[in-house]
């Protein structure tokens, strides 16, 4: 799935290209699109046909566009290879699009839901209660992410040490940290020197601070150039790739030397995923005896 820095290029793109644009027309073309909604297909088109796109927000992960003057957003779930592209009304139409959103003005383009494997879908949800940012309810359960200026630090320290699992683990627990996937978790605990199986109660409050810093860097860097693509997947709303896959120094690299001490890095099995790591810089946690 797309994390923090993939999902945060989408949202840059959609505000500026979409926000203040009213809906003029809507087509479902695949039903699995709107599963989510829970209206179906038909109710999608109606309560959206007419409603105006607000600021495109961002939680962790999940993006969503507010409606002018309504407590009801757009939630965007991309899933395994879902993309929300910017494209010329008279631009051909994807292999695999599944939802075509129109608008009243002349500005000569429309968004466009694409997704090959259709994990993805988009979906009306109303307004948290008491959200200072319009979050969808369904979403309301979702921490804050670490750029997130509101982000509470000494608050995650204290839960990161009370979680009593082990640290990739925590890093993927979207109710401790959100916006956090499989590949920044990787480069993050490569870049701390830390293991993804040690126990996040063995962390000190420095130790913990520095894993912090190094997910925020590494996120930064990654949205600096646009994310990470794999495969032409997780693009921006242009349809443009990330370059970020050509500086990870952790995930992907079985085999290939360390940056820092030149020894093979190893992949492991983990959780139905895989885990990247150095043997010698990022040793594992000691066995109790």
């Amino acid at each position: 799935m797309p994390e923090l820095p993939e999902v945060e290029v989408v949202r840059r793109g959609l505000e500026r290209w979409v926000a203040g644009r009213t809906v003029a027309a809507v087509e479902v073309l695949h039903p699995r699109a709107v599963r989510r909604h829970p209206g179906g297909g038909a109710d999608f088109v109606a309560r959206l046909t007419g409603q105006t796109f607000g600021v495109a927000m961002r939680r962790g992960k999940y993006l969503w566009l507010p409606l002018e003057g309504r407590d009801l957003s757009v939630l965007g779930h991309l899933g395994m290879s879902g993309q929300l592209l910017v494209q010329p009304t008279e631009a051909p139409d994807e292999k695999h699009l599944r939802i075509r959103v129109r608008f009243t003005d002349d500005a000569g383009t429309e968004l466009r839901f694409v997704d090959q494997r259709t994990f993805g879908g988009l979906s009306l949800h109303e307004t948290a209660p008491e959200s200072p940012e319009g979050l969808p309810d369904v979403i309301a359960h979702i921490a804050r992410d670490p750029l997130d200026p509101l982000f509470d630090e000494p608050s995650y320290h204290l839960a990161l040490r009370a979680k009593r699992t082990t640290l990739k683990r925590a890093l993927l627990d979207q109710s401790l940290i959100s916006g956090v996937g499989n590949i920044y978790a990787d480069e993050a605990l490569w870049r701390a020197r830390l293991h993804y199986e040690r126990p996040t109660a063995t962390l000190t409050r420095p130790r913990s601070a520095e894993l912090l810093t190094h997910v925020r860097e590494v996120m930064n860097a990654a949205l600096q150039v646009g994310g990470t693509s794999f495969d032409s997947l997780y693009v921006n709303v242009n349809g443009e790739s990330g370059y970020f896959d050509r500086s990870l120094d952790a995930y992907g690299r079985e085999d290939e030397p360390c940056r820092r001490c030149g020894t093979p890095m190893r992949r492991r099995p983990w959780m139905n995923r895989s885990s990247y790591f150095c043997p010698r810089c990022q040793r594992p946690p000691r066995l109790p005896s």
